[in-house]
């Protein structure tokens, strides 16, 4: 009777292998208790921003008691997030601050959500790694031109071009004395942002401004931003605010502009030339006069003080 216990043993052990082969292809045929998952796939749990959690989102077939926890590339569990909830049939949503159990922000690294489902013993582990990133990017070149412009939409100078390359792919920002005006889209590592010469909407009087470089990595981490680089916005300047001449005499004045032809005007006299030096005949009576020199809708200014011309000794 002996000889037989082999064959017996055998005979069992091939019929709990068939029985698990036939559990293992009925759950591949069995339809997943979820569907629908939604996985953040990087965020900095310090970045003070909208992604400073990974949200974590699913759809459930039927009610079930609900675990979800965060598990590391090894398995091991980093956080449980929901214990033994009592989950109804439809979506699901939970966050992950990227924190531990003890509330210590978790190292940088790639994490799993596993999730449990007591009624149906089921354990899924998530196929949608999550990133956790607290390294903010550097902005490693930083540099405007031209530094002089004129956003008179001329086409003439008009916008500045600032380039610049991080050390990783990021979203910028360009900030004006202080305040963001452009917003650059996508995320690239290296290339370039634009100024039209636009604050808050409105078009930039004559001045200096101070333009900054900002930039957020994929997970919300921000750059520290770039020291500031001076333009000058100007669409025509005269070389003196204050000029003296005798009556009837010349004078003359630098006009700086980036337009074909200026206009000036002084007393009842205009007239139209490029910029240059401006040469004038001074009024024939002394006193106070402006002379006034426009471009594409900016005007600048200048006042004429005229001397009366030295009578014979």
């Amino acid at each position: 009777m002996a000889r037989y216990v082999p064959v017996a043993l055998v005979a069992a052990l091939l019929g709990a292998t068939g029985a698990a082969f036939a559990y293992t292809e009925k759950l591949k045929l069995t339809p997943s208790p979820i569907v629908g998952t939604r996985v953040d796939k990087v965020f900095s749990p310090v970045c003070d921003c909208p992604r400073s959690s990974a949200r974590i989102s699913f759809r459930l077939r039927e009610a079930d008691a609900l675990s979800v926890e965060i598990v590391d590339a090894g398995g091991t569990r980093i956080r449980t997030l929901v214990q033994e909830l009592a989950a109804a049939r439809g979506p699901v949503e939970i966050f992950w601050d990227g924190r531990d159990e003890n509330g210590a922000v978790v190292a940088e690294d790639e994490y799993l959500p596993l999730v449990r489902l007591g009624r149906q013993r089921r354990t899924i582990r998530l196929p949608n790694p999550i990133r956790v990133d607290v390294t903010p990017p550097t902005i490693q070149r930083f540099s405007v031109v031209p530094r002089v412009f004129s956003p008179d939409g001329d086409g003439r100078r008009d916008t500045v071009v600032a380039r610049y390359r991080l050390s990783e792919a990021g979203q910028v920002s360009l900030f004006v004395d202080g305040r963001r005006q452009v917003l650059k889209r996508g995320r690239k590592q290296q290339g370039e942002v634009r100024w039209f010469g636009l604050v808050e909407g409105e078009t930039a009087s004559a001045g200096t401004y101070r333009l900054a470089l900002g930039a957020t990595d994929v997970a919300g981490n921000p750059a520290s931003r770039s020291s500031p680089a001076l333009v000058v916005a100007r669409s025509v300047a005269l070389g003196r605010e204050r000029i003296v001449a005798r009556a009837r005499r010349s004078l003359a004045v630098l006009v700086v502009s980036d337009a074909r032809r200026v206009q000036w005007r002084l007393g009842r006299r205009r007239g139209t030339v490029r910029p240059g030096t401006l040469r004038l005949r001074a009024p024939d009576r002394p006193g106070r006069y402006a002379l006034v020199v426009s471009a594409n809708g900016a005007t600048a200014r200048a006042v004429v003080l005229v001397r009366p011309v030295p009578g014979p000794r």
